[in-house]
């Protein structure tokens, strides 16, 4: 083990557990007055280049659907898909290696959704909004370096959150067109938030890439951006599309 042998080796040559050898290994350390660092990829600590369009598009997943826990010996960013969505949760899972590649990363099965999760204490780092209470009862803004990610990809970081809390719908009206009635349908997009700060970072983004939206109030709260204008939603179609 000294010699760098990985735990696994260890353990299939002995016929013992991996985990036995992890604690054999930790009391070696201790025993030894050997202080143990994790290791990390983490962009902000190391210096290492970040892929700037799987962080975007995570940003905006973490924005919308995403958590990170981080406390004592429970580290990990969570970001939770409909599980009728499998390419949303493969995308979902991807970002995360390609962001950082180092940490394990795994699925657990939830009631009517996949909880994809990432372990590292180092997702605090790539995502500073992160704090106590929910999201949408603090302020949540972007650093320097984080907006300057945004403005260079700003498609991603819209997927991302049209991936998170939104959705491609078809709507349907009627008219009267030389006396008969006819149906008539027309696809929109829907962002849905109730923090004030994220829907500005989604609808100061839009803004960005030439989509017209509108604000639609859910009774008196003004939750729903919406996304209907024909030139828009071809837009929208183009980058983004419906959830897979």
């Amino acid at each position: 083990m000294r010699r760098g042998v990985a735990n696994r080796v260890v353990a299939e040559h002995l016929g013992v557990p991996r985990g036995t050898i992890g604690w054999w290994r930790s009391e070696d350390r201790r025993h030894r007055g050997e202080a143990y660092t994790q290791p990390t990829d983490c962009p902000r600590c190391t210096g290492r280049e970040v892929d700037q369009q799987a962080y975007a598009y995570l940003l905006g997943l973490y924005l919308g659907d995403g958590h990170i826990i981080s406390k004592y010996k429970q580290h990990h960013l969570s970001i939770f898909c409909d599980a009728s969505r499998p390419g949303l949760i493969d995308a979902a899972e991807q970002a995360m290696h390609l962001v950082m590649p180092l940490p394990k990363v795994g699925r657990v099965q939830r009631q009517g959704c996949i909880e994809v999760k990432s372990y590292t204490l180092h997702w605090t780092c790539l995502f500073p909004q992160h704090g106590p209470g929910k999201k949408h009862e603090r302020h949540i803004a972007l650093e320097e370096w984080q907006q300057q990610i945004v403005d260079a990809h700003p498609w991603e970081f819209l997927r991302g959150l049209i991936h998170s809390d939104g959705c491609r719908v078809t709507n349907w009206t009627t008219r009267v067109v030389a006396g008969v009635k006819k149906r008539y349908e027309y696809p929109r997009y829907f962002f849905t938030n109730k923090s004030d700060d994220i829907r500005k970072l989604c609808t100061d983004t839009l803004t960005a890439v030439g989509v017209q939206w509108t604000i639609l109030a859910r009774g008196s709260d003004p939750f729903n951006v919406s996304i209907a204008r024909k030139e828009s939603v071809a837009l929208m179609d183009a980058h983004i599309g419906p959830k897979y």
